[in-house]
């Protein structure tokens, strides 16, 4: 895993091999991905919530980018242990923050906006496409805020009231969200 872009660029990490739980995006999918954000986001001034964080791959491109404000959330202890010995290697402590807690349980507890919301749960995760409906019903993004889901081809938001676009990475499939005031 190696973070493409920013102040942090070709810097490489190891994720635990015996941890399978994750899946990182690949740096083709993350490239793609963050040729269309850097000409939608600010990075410098987006607060980012980054959801089924696994490796945090996607959180270290952000602070990369100049984000400063960037929160991790995760249900397994050893995604977060992962993202805490990444946080020290790049001194990044006072920009992200990994939080140990279900995605679905940190969504309805949780009382901050953000600018920013990027949620890669596994493909085959039954609630998938209950979570753009919770990250509106629970108003977890700022006005003119950019909420982005990846998942596999099994899946279709189109329909969705506030889908606004889908790009394709080989088998990663991104689909954009947004809350227009």
């Amino acid at each position: 895993m190696r973070i493409i872009g920013g102040k942090y660029k070709g810097r490489r990490f190891n994720p635990p091999a015996k941890n399978r739980r994750t899946r990182p995006t690949t740096d083709y999918a993350k490239e793609g991905l963050f040729n269309i954000l850097i000409n939608r986001i600010d990075f410098a001034e987006t607060k980012v919530l980054d959801l089924f964080c696994g490796t945090g791959n996607i959180a270290y491109e952000c602070v990369s980018r100049g984000s400063t404000d960037v929160t991790c959330v995760d249900k397994f202890y050893g995604c977060i242990k992962f993202i805490e010995t990444t946080k020290q290697a790049l001194d990044i402590d006072n920009e992200l923050i990994a939080i140990k807690r279900d995605v679905f349980k940190f969504i309805k507890e949780c009382d901050t906006k953000y600018d920013f919301i990027f949620a890669d749960p596994p493909y085959a995760l039954p609630e998938m496409n209950k979570i753009p409906d919770l990250i509106f019903e629970y108003q977890l993004l700022c006005e003119n805020g950019l909420f982005v889901v990846e998942h596999g081809t099994q899946h279709s938001f189109e329909t969705h009231p506030n889908f606004d676009m889908t790009r394709r990475y080989g088998d990663s499939i991104f689909s954009f969200f947004v809350k227009n005031g």
